[in-house]
């Protein structure tokens, strides 16, 4: 380790209970978006933009999209940007939105009254995405502390509706255009608790709505009704079985290696046992590999789709929800996977391996764009789960990769 890291780790390391207590403090904002039932990011930006300033920095630039559903009719996206060596932007991505609770009696602690056990938080967002965000503002805090330049422009992205969709935030931002071919870009938002995958590829996603309507009826009399539950059942596993038979690709870049299809939420229908349910709403989420066309996916849907219509004599439709095809991989080659994996390996004492995952990230969004972006992060396996933390020392760890790309401090700096 030279002289330059030993100082931004030892910074670091002053600073963990602090980057604890202020993860806790920007958590306890139930920043969820609309689509799932919440009021947007608007009150968590604020908290945001408060310790922004408290630690020193000049107050982050607000790229708001128009949202009547949300608070103040805006989902705000915040930037923060601060001059380095270079003219080159080096940008960390984090999203400010958070999926819900879930069934609250499977919590342990209020998910958002964040609690600090020793050196695990526990919380709503305080792993998915919140322990990023705050890794990526200590980071650059530490610099200053210790009076270091950034090699690069640094650019920090506090980014809302990453969770449902991102037309608010990054699918935003890239209209605006803020973003250049040239730039690096580290979205770290997905990764391992060994902290030694980064993320070059994402699958397609494809999430599907379906609505069965039969007749409701009672359920002593099952002749004078359309029992929509059972042929929502039949059909489930129809479309199960017909997608799983149709792509059978594997992709051994990808963790699982294969397409999945995965039957996921169901609306409640009748309200007591002896009735028979007339409609029926389920969902299906699909996460395809590159080789398998979307297109083809939805027609084997809407094949099986047309089968059990005619079958069970139910009007049978279905909605997409989101789609988004997968964008080529991140080449592991490109400047920013390099220069990440550089300082994963200064700060773990391993070299990084590269892969592809599920999908579900906005860097898909900026290789859509032809901007190479990398995913990574030090992470326990508990995002988007009752009773979500995060770890002191994957703050810390996360904090210091992230300095050294910001300041590129390892003894060779070629990229």
């Amino acid at each position: 380790m030279n002289e330059k890291e030993e100082k931004i780790f030892q910074t670091l390391e002053t600073l963990g209970d602090a980057m604890l207590e202020n993860l806790g403090r920007i958590c306890r904002i139930p920043a969820v978006a609309p689509d799932a039932g919440g009021s947007g990011e608007v009150l968590k930006a604020r908290v945001i933009e408060e310790l922004v300033q408290e630690l020193g920095f000049p107050k982050p630039e607000w790229h708001n999209a128009r949202d009547s559903r949300a608070e103040g009719e805006i989902r705000p996206n915040l930037i923060l940007k601060i001059p380095g060596a270079s003219s080159q932007r080096l940008w960390f991505v984090s999203h400010m939105d958070v999926v819900p609770e879930g069934d609250r009696s499977l919590w342990n602690t209020d998910p958002f009254d964040p609690l600090v056990r020793g050196d695990r938080i526990f919380g709503r967002g305080v792993n998915d995405n919140g322990q990023e965000l705050v890794a990526s503002l200590y980071a650059l805090h530490a610099l200053r502390r210790e009076g270091m330049e950034p090699s690069r422009e640094i650019c920090l992205c506090f980014v809302a509706d990453e969770e449902v969709g991102s037309v608010y935030g990054i699918q935003h931002l890239l209209k605006e255009g803020l973003f250049r071919e040239d730039d690096l870009v580290l979205v770290p938002d997905g990764g391992n608790e060994e902290g030694d995958f980064v993320e070059v590829a994402e699958k397609s996603i494809l999430w599907l709505q379906i609505t069965v309507e039969g007749k409701q009826a009672h359920a002593s009399r099952p002749d004078e009704g359309n029992n929509a539950c059972r042929e929502a059942n039949l059909l489930g596993v129809a479309l199960d079985e017909a997608l799983h038979r149709a792509f059978p690709e594997r992709n051994e870049l990808f963790g699982p290696p294969c397409s999945t299809f995965e039957p996921t939420k169901r609306s409640a229908n009748v309200g007591n046992v002896n009735t028979i349910p007339g409609r029926e709403v389920f969902c299906f989420d699909c996460r395809v590999l590159p080789e398998a066309p979307l297109n083809e996916v939805l027609r084997v849907v809407d094949e099986v789709i047309a089968s059990r219509r005619e079958i069970s004599g139910c009007a049978i439709t279905r909605e997409i929800l989101q789609r988004d095809d997968a964008a080529g991989g991140t080449d592991p080659q490109a400047p920013v996977v390099r220069l990440l994996g550089k300082a994963i390996e200064r700060v773990f004492s391993r070299k990084p391996r590269v892969g592809g995952i599920g999908g579900g990230t906005c860097a898909a969004y900026f290789r859509h764009h032809g901007i190479p972006a990398a995913v990574w992060g030090q992470e326990a396996n508990c995002a988007h789960q009752p009773n979500e933390y995060a770890l002191k020392e994957h703050l810390l760890n996360e904090a210091k990769v992230f300095a050294l790309m910001m300041c590129d401090a390892s003894e060779s700096s070629n990229l």
